[in-house]
Formats: structure tokens, C-alpha cells, sequence
């Protein structure tokens, strides 16, 4: 369980590699909380390409997290989550409440990708 931060412009981007539980609640509050503090970012990107297992206490970081960006007119963007954690967020309607981004390709397929030769 790792968290990875970055910002690019407006917006701020907290990427979360392997599982996403209450373990990771303190590290994830105090990451988010940051960006939220921080008057640049009007934007937070919850980067889920890495992750391989997300649960209920997740679910519920994910709506606390959302709230507290509303409460200070930020927006919340779930980009490129696998598989299976994206068909986790259709079930528990999260596709509705959050927007999201998807990749192209599945992160669990990027064996089968070569990049562009520019």
C-alpha cells in the first residue's frame, strides 16, 4: 500500500498503488487535506491504475473526500481504475456520483502495449 502525489497545473493527483483500506485512512486524509489547503489546486485526481483492491472504509474515504472538496468548491476526478475496481465503483453507484476517466486500455492488458515511436 503506497500513495504517490504530484501536481500539474490545477490540479493535484494522489495515486494509490495496491490495496485501498482503512489502513491507508490516515495517510489518505492528510494527503487530500494538503491539496484541499492548497489555493492552486481547484482539482484532486484519484489515480486508480495501480490499485489492486479497494473496500467498504475505501468507499466511504472516497465520499469524505468528495465532501470536503465540495465544501470548498474543488472537484473530484477517479481516473483509469482497473477492471475490477471499476466494475466495485459501477455496483456501489460511484460511476454516478463521481465523474471518471478510463484509459484506453486496461491496465492489466499493458503487456500487450508497445508506445508510438514519435
Amino acid at each position: 500500500m503506497e500513495i504517490r502525489t504530484k501536481s500539474y497545473q490545477q490540479t493535484g493527483s494522489i495515486s494509490i498503488h495496491g490495496k485501498f483500506d482503512f489502513q491507508l485512512h490516515r495517510k489518505f486524509k492528510q494527503t487530500y487535506t494538503e491539496m484541499l489547503d492548497n489555493p492552486a489546486i481547484q482539482e484532486i485526481e484519484v489515480e486508480m491504475q495501480h490499485l489492486d483492491f479497494l473496500d467498504s472504509a475505501a468507499l466511504g474515504m472516497l465520499m469524505l473526500l468528495r465532501e470536503r472538496a465540495h465544501a470548498v468548491n474543488k472537484s473530484i476526478l477517479l481516473s483509469n481504475p482497473t477492471a475490477s475496481v471499476f466494475k466495485l465503483l459501477e455496483v456501489a453507484n460511484f460511476d454516478k456520483i463521481f465523474p471518471m476517466k478510463r484509459a484506453t486500455y486496461f491496465p492489466e492488458d499493458i503487456s500487450n502495449w508497445s508506445p508510438q515511436a514519435t
